[in-house]
This record gives structure tokens, sequence and C-alpha cells, in this order.
């Protein structure tokens, strides 16, 4: 059974950065696909990035495109995701998951993952 456990969250100013950190344990980490999503309050859970397995391929959101940045560390078992130039309308909930397919190009909807962490609350203020 793989685990993940986010960290990073907080308070931050529009503008401002914040690096969330996703800890797995369990399972072959570095087989697994991995990406990053969000739910705000009253809304749908969203994609934001993915990475595949051996980190060469990244997808985005349109709406971070740019700002934030996807890595993933498999030598520790672990997946970031760097967030610059926040915006108020990043403020939500962000869950890390994994996905056990080996898929050439990382899924982006949240039915194609396996595994989640209980998320990290992001708040940011105008």
């Amino acid at each position: 059974q793989v685990q993940l456990v986010e960290s990073g969250g907080g308070q931050v100013q529009a503008g401002g950065s914040l690096r969330l950190s996703c800890a797995a344990s369990g399972g072959t980490f570095s087989s697994y696909a991995m990406g990053w999503f969000r739910q705000a309050p009253e809304k749908e859970r969203e994609f934001v990035a993915a990475v595949g397995w051996s980190g060469g391929t990244k997808g985005y959101a349109d709406s971070v495109k740019g700002r934030f940045t996807i890595s993933r560390d498999n030598a520790n078992n672990a997946v970031y995701l760097q967030m610059n130039s926040l915006k108020p309308e990043d403020t939500a909930v962000y869950y890390c998951a994994a996905d056990r397919l080996q898929r050439v190009v990382p899924a982006r909807h949240n039915s194609e993952y396996d595994y989640w962490g209980q998320g990290t609350q992001v708040t940011v203020s105008s």
C-alpha cells in the first residue's frame, strides 16, 4: 500500500511562492507517475501538474503553466510542486496522487490515479 504525505502548504500573499512536498512510502515510487491536484471550496478537484515515472515528461494545467514547476526525486521517494507568482485563485487544498500505470504521458484526470495524500492547505491573500 502506497502512502503519500503532503507538506509545505501555508498562507502567502499574492505574488509570493511556496514549495509543496509529497513523501511516498510503500510500493515502487520510481515506477509511478505522480500528480498534483487541488480543490477549492465548493469546487471540483482539478488537475494542476503531473510528471511521468522517469521525470522526463511533465504536464501542467493552463492556469498554472509558467508559474508552477513539478519535479521528482526517485532516490528519496518524493515529488515537489514549486509555486511562484501565486494568485488568490490558487487558494485550495492541494493533493498529491500516484498512478501505478507507466503511461507515456502522465494522466490529467483524478480517476486515473490510484493513491492519494490527505492534502495540504494553500491560502493566497490579495
